[in-house]
């Protein structure tokens, strides 16, 4: 039987808090690099390593964490990421060497793993076509959410009170939401939004192998183009995630606190106008246009262009606020359909796996960004490094459209009948 239409809307209340603390926790130490780099004197390519070693094994973990999704308890995978994740936040308050902080966060990528294949899926089973883009906007939201979150108040804390402090409250919220949403959340029937599909069981038997899976995913030529764009604009993201806040300390003299809430909240207050957009204009031109989830992802990624090059570019805090805003817009046109996209051409059974590898080989690409930038700007300047993203956002905009342009002509949902 399918749960009501409130609940479902509840579902996405309680991941869009789920997913707060997993970026939250995530973003907090970009915040604190000066006091790390002062304290344990190390250098920005150390410094990339460390905000590197979580990606690294985030990507690492993807397609184990997709694979386990779409074969046990959704609820139970992301609730108990969510507790495991939350403990090695607080563990990272205790790191006394360099070595400790990489290793502390290596750990929270493991952890923080297995969240979006599992949690991704069980949005898909509360909300079918009509809805899910939007569904998804609204949880996409949280992302940025837990970015300002993180940022913010991990710089306030630790300048006040040094960077320590902000971890701990993070990961004590994080245990708390955990506990809570044990009681709350519930496990839905595989497949069931979707119109004539048979429903499966909430946890059923994986059938064909790892052979016929990565077949069945990579069936539709558009699929390996939605990854490789996702690479590519998750290169760009874990570049301005990463260095933003000690870009603004350094260029503009920003106190910690002030570059952290500025880094994170200008980009991403608008990346929350910009993903409801992207998931109510994608919703509206799917409709008409098989490829409308993908259309409005060009339309961000090409969007964004001018907004990337002009952060970097400008010496003015005023242009320097309207380019950070307007490149959070048109980045939420994309991010609100990363996995819609996906899951328009993927068949409900493999959706989890589909995610984790896609999800795995955007942030190896994610992974390279922190180091590349850090080494990059030594000879060219972090302005300069900055600025350069604004080709990467081009070519994939372009990618996009002539990918849309081959492969989504034919009206309809493009989603593989299992």
């Amino acid at each position: 039987m399918k749960e009501g239409t409130k609940y479902k809307w509840a579902v996405v209340a309680m991941l869009w808090l789920v997913c707060l603390f997993n970026y939250a926790d995530r973003q907090a130490i970009f915040s604190v690099f000066p006091l790390l780099k002062r304290e344990m004197g190390l250098s920005d390519v150390q410094l990339g390593i460390v905000g590197a070693s979580f990606m690294w094994v985030y990507a690492m973990g993807g397609p184990l964490a997709g694979l386990i999704g779409d074969r046990f308890n959704r609820k139970r995978l992301i609730l108990g990421g969510l507790i495991l994740w939350s403990l090695i936040t607080i563990a990272t308050a205790l790191s006394r060497t360099y070595w400790h902080l990489v290793l502390f966060r290596a750990l929270e990528g493991f952890g923080e793993t297995f969240y979006y294949p599992a949690s991704m899926s069980l949005l898909s089973d509360y909300h079918g076509r009509d809805t899910r883009s939007r569904a998804m906007g609204i949880h996409q939201s949280s992302v940025y959410a837990g970015t300002i979150a993180g940022g913010t108040v991990a710089g306030y804390f630790g300048q006040y009170y040094g960077w320590r402090s902000g971890f701990y409250v993070f990961g004590s919220l994080g245990v708390i939401l955990g506990l809570v949403l044990l009681l709350l959340l519930r496990e839905p029937v595989r497949g069931q939004s979707e119109p004539g599909a048979e429903v499966a069981p909430a946890s059923f038997s994986f059938e064909g192998g790892i052979r016929a899976t990565l077949a069945d995913i990579f069936r539709h030529p558009m699929v390996p183009i939605l990854i490789i764009v996702f690479m590519g604009a998750n290169f760009v993201a874990m570049i301005y995630l990463t260095w933003l806040p000690s870009f603004l300390y350094r260029k503009f003299s920003m106190s910690l606190a002030m570059a952290g809430l500025s880094a994170t909240a200008y980009l991403q207050i608008a990346s929350v106008l910009g993903v409801v957009c992207g998931g109510i204009l994608a919703d509206r031109l799917v409709r008409r246009h098989r490829g409308g989830r993908m259309i409005t992802q060009a339309i961000g990624l090409l969007g964004g262009v001018g907004f990337i090059f002009l952060t970097g570019w400008t010496l003015s805090v005023p242009v320097l606020v309207l380019a950070m805003a307007g490149f959070g817009y048109f980045k939420g046109l994309y991010d609100a359909n990363i996995w819609a996209s996906l899951y328009d051409v993927m068949p409900p059974a493999r959706r989890a796996t589909a995610l984790g590898i896609m999800n795995s080989l955007a942030w190896f690409g994610g992974g390279v960004a922190p180091v590349a930038i850090a080494a990059a700007s030594e000879r060219f300047g972090m302005s300069a490094c900055l600025s350069a993203n604004s080709f990467i956002y081009l070519a994939m905009g372009l990618l996009m459209v002539a990918g849309v342009r081959l492969y989504m002509r034919v009206q309809g949902t493009g989603v593989t009948k299992t």
